[in-house]
């Protein structure tokens, strides 16, 4: 308890309904929160014995305006420990970037999510790993909306691709499982380019951010009067996508009452909305992701089985970025060349200590975490290529044994040598230099060979006889 007592939030706001959702959402895990009106009250606080007490700061950009990043660099001047996180409207990586060097932990856009918010929170500030969660920005930077921008060579990677690819072209339910942070969405969006509905509505639900007791509500719709608090009457997410693709994501979090409703409304192909007496027949695609199997979860009777079966038919499982580690230096150059087209940031490569560092963590957040990594790096870098000095972070928590940059591997993204210093096989370095091709160039065979210098067939015959199984 006296752990909580010293969790004091300073909210610099001056929106009274903002501050009053954002302190009721922090009292939820202990946090009492502290409100300012103006940059000057934030910084005379600072000097107070509340100030003192403080376990991070969230500040609504729109109270200093163009002068943020000032505030930002002030507070962290006065109380360099202090974790800041920015909350605004704008998604400008600029700002994001202007905000980080600043001395900014974090950079949230609204409406944030609650479950979001807390993890930054919690990211911020949890001191039994305080690196342990290495997202320090969840950066939005548009990417394309088809299969090519899907980067990785891996087998299960390029077989799911195949499967989704496939999938695309129909109409039936499908299911997408895979950790967070393992390009479900980014896949979903593919998808619907790829699919004849591609001109049609695209809507995504996600039920992790929906209160329980309202997902029925948000999904079905509901009449007016038909609860307590339905002042009017809404249409839900199934309707609103008639015609179109639904995605709900995180599936796995709706209750068991709804998923029956939702079972019987595929089956019959229609929705009846919460207190209404009719049901509206519905056209909709309907595309379920979960952070978790659901069979297990089937299992372990925390998931119906007729829900499953109505969306389980196809089933794509996006493999964790841990199982596919030979796709970290082509998703790393990938990330790198769209990271460098932002304003306030330059191309970047990257060396083979680094990428050597990179692949030998696990990833528990994958390619999001791995892409969020980079960022941080990117813009504090001062050369022209990322080194492993250029991600601390990883080195304290790998140890120092992974933070030795061997100088034979710092080239051109292959390794050549083994740990012991010896050359590696011929035939391993040529595997590692087709699947960085096929990375790089998005897994077109066609340009990957001529890039090689030999034929479409002779590729093939190599990807065969070197054990690499590629689905294009």
């Amino acid at each position: 308890m006296a752990e909580l007592e010293q969790r004091l939030l300073m909210l610099i706001d001056d929106e009274p309904a903002q501050c009053r959702l954002i302190a009721a959402l922090a009292a939820r895990e202990g946090w009492r929160t502290l409100v300012v009106r103006d940059s000057e009250s934030a910084i005379a606080t600072l000097g107070t014995r509340q100030g003192m007490q403080l376990s991070a700061i969230v500040l609504d950009q729109w109270v200093p305006g163009d002068d943020a990043c000032t505030l930002i660099a002030e507070l962290k001047s006065r109380r360099p420990a202090l974790p800041i996180l920015m909350l605004t409207t704008s998604a400008s990586p600029l700002l994001a970037v202007e905000a980080m060097r600043a001395g900014a932990t974090d950079y949230l856009v609204k409406p944030v999510a609650p479950d979001r918010l807390m993890q930054a929170l919690k990211a911020a500030t949890t001191r039994e790993a305080p690196r342990d969660e290495l997202q320090p920005l969840t950066e939005k930077i548009s990417a394309p909306l088809d299969f090519d921008a899907m980067i990785g060579a891996a087998p299960r990677f390029r077989a799911a691709l195949a499967v989704a690819a496939k999938a695309a072209r129909g109409h039936g339910p499908v299911l997408i499982e895979g950790e967070s942070g393992t390009g479900k969405e980014m896949l979903v969006r593919a998808m619907h380019a790829a699919s004849p509905r591609a001109k049609a509505p695209l809507r995504i639900l996600n039920l992790a951010g929906i209160a329980a007791n309202t997902i029925e509500s948000a999904l079905f719709g509901h009449e007016k009067g038909a609860f307590p608090g339905a002042f009017d009457r809404q249409i839900g997410a199934i309707q609103h996508a008639d015609g179109g693709t639904l995605v709900l994501d995180e599936i796995d979090r709706m209750p068991d009452i709804v998923q029956q409703r939702l079972a019987e409304a595929i089956a019959r192909g229609d929705v009846r909305p919460v207190g209404a007496r009719h049901s509206f027949r519905v056209d909709v695609r309907l595309i379920a992701a979960s952070n978790f199997p659901l069979a297990e979860l089937v299992r372990a009777g925390e998931f119906i089985p007729e829900l499953y079966d109505a969306i389980g038919a196809t089933t794509i499982e996006l493999p964790a970025l841990r199982a596919r580690a030979g796709d970290i230096p082509a998703l790393s150059r990938h990330f790198l060349a769209r990271i460098g087209e932002q304003p306030g940031l330059r191309p970047l490569g990257i060396t083979d200590g680094a990428l050597a560092l990179l692949g030998a963590y696990d990833w528990p957040g994958n390619v999001r975490q791995l892409q969020a990594v980079l960022f941080r790096a990117a813009v504090f870098c001062d050369g022209d290529a990322l080194t492993a000095p250029d991600f601390p972070q990883l080195a304290s928590l790998l140890g120092e044994a992974n933070t030795v940059s061997d100088p034979h591997q710092e080239g051109v993204g292959v390794m050549l040598y083994t740990s012991d210093g010896n050359l590696r096989p011929l035939e391993d370095i040529e595997a590692d230099v087709i699947r960085l091709a096929i990375g790089h160039y998005r897994g077109r065979m066609t340009e990957v060979a001529r890039r090689l210098g030999i034929g479409r067939s002779t590729l093939y015959r190599k990807l065969g006889d070197l054990g690499i199984d590629n689905v294009a």
